[in-house]
Formats: structure tokens, C-alpha cells, sequence
């Protein structure tokens, strides 16, 4: 019996042309493929943005489909990531020779900001020893993680989030391949949770669709235990108010409808204070609250408590 593959991988473009979004990066990709010949790469930017599948739609491109797995190593940094694996793995691979039409392999390091120090500096000679064999391409969410010397080897490319209407245009395709209703509200949601993210909003999608076949926005919201920018922003509009008690109310609705936890909520709260009708000596004082009790909840603090004080802090604010 064939295993349904989760929606993610399901619909993951396999080709470079099948790609959504990262228009520039993908014509310089492209490039190489035409070229046959690349230098080491490094893939920075946010999850969920199409470096991972930039880099297998690459090696499909260069060595075809059927056959790139002789000639591409992937490893994923987050789990190897010692010297050990430089010394063993990365480095047998890279001093054997390409059997394809190409004249090079590639090891494609995953989440290489995982990667140790010790790690790293032992790649820096593997990669100029057996650069005319071997090309690899590094990814990360936070290329600042990476040392200096890898850089300095690698043609860096920024991967941007996806704009809205990207992430739209694929959520589209995947409920219409699905046979699923989607709404605009719906996809207004997903964008939402998903904040730029395309693996997320896929997932989101297809936990929705286990419920029904028919998605709305409050089936997204209630699939993604968020509460909808709507009844955030009352919460913190009661506080101001100087409501206490009615924004507390509010408070005990959103952690008990939607299992949010106190972090969830507080990352909500700090997406909406900037839409708020107040003004920005307000706002900047505003966020200054929300990260001292940010920084309170990450150090231990119980978070229901730090949440209503937040609350007290917001309506002392808006007495002012």
C-alpha cells in the first residue's frame, strides 16, 4: 500500500522552473546549471522560504532526476554536526571522483548554522583541497552563525520571504490539486499564522482539511491554536480602556478556546500593537513592556501571572 506523503513534500517543486518565488535567485541557479559549473554556495534567510528546495531542484536540474543522488549528499547540520562527520562522511565523499556528465558533486549542508566551530574550521581545507571534485552548498537561517572564512568561500544568496500573493498562488494550487474549498478569508488566516512561511501554511492546510473540506477562517485558527488579530487587539483596546477585568476576561477566552500558551499570546499581542489607534510615544512604551514580560516568561517567570500584569502595565498606560 503507497504511503500518502505529507502535502509539504507532496507538492515540493522538483525543478528549478517549478520554484515559487526567489525570481532572481533562481535565473543565477539556472546559470549554473547552464554553465555545468558553480562555486560554493550559501543559502541564508528565514524558514520555510525554498532554500532546501532550491538546492535539490538545482541538483535535479544538473544531474537529471533520476540520477542525482549518486552525485549530491545531503546531510542535515542540526543532527551532524560534529567534527567527526567532516573527518568521516564530508570528506570520503568529496575526495572521490563525479561519475556523472558533470564534472563535480555537491554536498548540500542543511541548517549548517547548527554546525560547530570546531566543525566549520575543519571544513575551511576540505573545501579548497577537493574544490575541483566537490562543490558545497551551505544553508542557513541565520548566516551570522556561520564563520567568516566559509563565507569568504561562498557566493551568499539572501533568500526573502515570500510576499502574500506567493504564498496565496501555492495554497491555491494545493487545494485545487486537493479538491479542497478554500476561502479568501481562509487564506488571509494562513498567511497569517504562517507569517511568511510557505512549509507552515502547507501544513496548516492540510490539518485543516482533516476537519473539513470546506475551510474557513475560523477552522484555520482553531487547526493552528491561534486566536483570530481581531480579538487581540479588543483585549488590549479593553486594557487601554481601562477595563481590567473585561480584558482579563478576554484573556481567560483566548487561553482556554484556542490551548494557547502565555508565549503564543504574547507574540500575538506584539503583532497587533503596532496596529493600534494610539499614538507612537504610546506604542514605543507599549513594546518596551511587552519585552521586559517577554523576557520575565523566557526566564521562568509563571506566565498567567506576567500576562495580567502585562495587562495592568497596558491600562496604567492608556490612563496616561
Amino acid at each position: 500500500m503507497d504511503v500518502e506523503l505529507p502535502w509539504v513534500e507532496k507538492y515540493r517543486p522538483k525543478t528549478l522552473s517549478e520554484v515559487v518565488g526567489q525570481k532572481e535567485i533562481v535565473e543565477r541557479l539556472k546559470a549554473f546549471v547552464a554553465a555545468k559549473s558553480m562555486p560554493h554556495l550559501l543559502f541564508a534567510g528565514p524558514a520555510g522560504i525554498g532554500k532546501t528546495t532550491s538546492a535539490l531542484s538545482l541538483a535535479r536540474d544538473l544531474y537529471g532526476a533520476g540520477n542525482y543522488k549518486d552525485s549530491f549528499l545531503e546531510l542535515n547540520a542540526s543532527d551532524e554536526r560534529g567534527i567527526d562527520v567532516v573527518r568521516g562522511k564530508i570528506k570520503d565523499f568529496a575526495r572521490t571522483l563525479s561519475l556523472s556528465t558533470s564534472p563535480f558533486k555537491i554536498i548540500f549542508l542543511d541548517e549548517s548554522d547548527a554546525l560547530t566551530s570546531d566543525a566549520q574550521q575543519a571544513l575551511r581545507r576540505t573545501m579548497e583541497m577537493y574544490s575541483t571534485a566537490t562543490r558545497f552548498i551551505f544553508s542557513a537561517n541565520y548566516s551570522s552563525k556561520i564563520i567568516e572564512p566559509l563565507q569568504s568561500r561562498c557566493a551568499v544568496f539572501r533568500f526573502k520571504p515570500l510576499s502574500e500573493e506567493e504564498v496565496a498562488q501555492m495554497l491555491k494550487h494545493v487545494a485545487e490539486k486537493e479538491g479542497i474549498s478554500l476561502s479568501d478569508d481562509a487564506i488571509k488566516a494562513l498567511i497569517y499564522v504562517s507569517e511568511g512561511d510557505m512549509r507552515k501554511s502547507i501544513n496548516a492546510l492540510q490539518g485543516a482539511a482533516f476537519l473539513t473540506k470546506k475551510i474557513t477562517e475560523e477552522t484555520v485558527y482553531k487547526v493552528c491554536s491561534r486566536a483570530r488579530p481581531k480579538e487581540i487587539a479588543e483585549m488590549l483596546e479593553s486594557a487601554l480602556a481601562g477595563k481590567f477585568v473585561e480584558a482579563r476576561d478576554k484573556l481567560d477566552k483566548l487561553m482556554l478556546n484556542y490551548g494557547m500558551s502565555g508565549e503564543d499570546v504574547l507574540l500575538q499581542v506584539y503583532r497587533e500593537a503596532t496596529t493600534l489607534g494610539i499614538p507612537d510615544d504610546a506604542k514605543v512604551k507599549l513594546v518596551d513592556k511587552i519585552g521586559e514580560y517577554n523576557f520575565r516568561m523566557v526566564e521562568g517567570a509563571n506566565e498567567r501571572i506576567q500576562l495580567e500584569a502585562l495587562l495592568a502595565q497596558i491600562m496604567l498606560l492608556g490612563k496616561k
